[in-house]
């Protein structure tokens, strides 16, 4: 049995896992990201826990794969000007890796990694029926777009069978569509980009304006005040579900998906979310059958970007 040892680096922590063809994950680690040490320190980190899986598991790794975010070059491994990862701009994940574990190593968006995921192992609703979404990675398959809401906002999107890139193998940050030029200046440099205004720090750095005595504050927390009928978290949540309704009708009337997959740390409480965000889109997307494009939440649960690693790697290595 083929095991690919996989890495989720995000701006919170670092999870790694071995991971079989079938995207079961069969050991599974994670520590701190701890951004202020650097990426030395946190390759340190990612190859003790590699190690360390594979010593559970038992078995070599055919490869590893990476997921993490973007700016990055896929190919090269090189990071970018990530905002959630400062300082961390020209760390080579493949030659850290590669060095160390002499396999091949591929490197994907974490978003674009999620995306290959769920449309392989995930599962997608048709009608009332829970169909596996395998299908999806064929050449004759539509439009397939997975949308990560946490700590930032990002999309992964498969066409025809395969995982889209940009001029250059760039990734398409969706996240940074702008939906408000009057709103908060992001990282990015523009204001009112839908990470910005919609992203779980969005979330709670609206809550602190308006409740200043609110404490430290995580979107978590505000979905819970919410449930339990506070009033300025339910505004919160109307707000978000706003924002979150406004970038996918965006995403829906340029590109008219099939399937739209939300994952993220946010969307844990979907629940709360999705009436009002489909109701937005109803109203917005009117000229495309926006009907016809389904919207469900992710179904591989925390660790879809962990499984996209392995995924990434299976993907891109699968003709050799």
């Amino acid at each position: 049995m083929k095991i690919i040892g996989a890495v989720d680096i995000g701006g919170t922590k670092i999870a790694v896992g071995a991971v079989d063809q079938d995207g079961a994950i069969l050991a599974r680690l994670e520590c701190p990201t701890a951004t202020r040490n650097g990426f030395s320190a946190a390759m340190r980190s990612t190859k003790e826990m590699l190690r360390e899986v594979r010593r559970q598991v038992s078995s070599a790794y055919a490869g590893i794969g990476v997921a993490c975010p973007g700016p990055l070059d896929p190919f090269t491994g090189i990071i970018g000007d990530v905002g959630t990862l400062p300082g961390w701009q020209g760390g080579n994940i493949v030659a850290e890796l590669g060095r160390e574990f002499g396999v091949p190593i591929v490197v994907e968006n974490d978003a674009d990694a999620a995306a290959l995921a769920e449309a392989t192992w995930g599962r997608a609703v048709a009608g009332s029926a829970v169909t596996v979404a395998g299908s999806v990675l064929t050449k004759d398959s539509g439009c397939f777009l997975y949308v990560t809401i946490s700590t930032g906002i990002g999309a992964g999107m498969v066409l025809a069978g395969e995982l889209y890139r940009g001029a250059g193998g760039a990734h398409p940050e969706m996240g940074h569509q702008v939906l408000d030029w009057s709103g908060p200046l992001c990282y990015c440099g523009s204001r009112g980009c839908w990470e910005g205004l919609a992203s779980g720090p969005a979330m709670t750095a609206w809550m602190r304006e308006q409740r200043p005595a609110a404490g430290e504050l995580t979107a978590e927390h505000i979905c819970g005040l919410a449930r339990r009928g506070d009033e300025l978290a339910l505004r919160a949540v109307e707000r978000e579900s706003r924002y979150i309704g406004l970038g996918l009708a965006n995403l829906i009337t340029i590109f008219a998906p099939e399937v739209i997959v939300l994952g993220g740390g946010v969307m844990n409480s979907a629940d709360l979310f999705l009436d009002r965000v489909r109701q937005v889109v109803r109203e917005t997307a009117t000229q495309v059958p926006f009907a016809k494009t389904r919207i469900v939440s992710a179904s591989l649960g925390p660790d879809t970007a962990l499984a996209g690693a392995a995924m990434g790697w299976i993907h891109r290595c699968r003709q050799t």
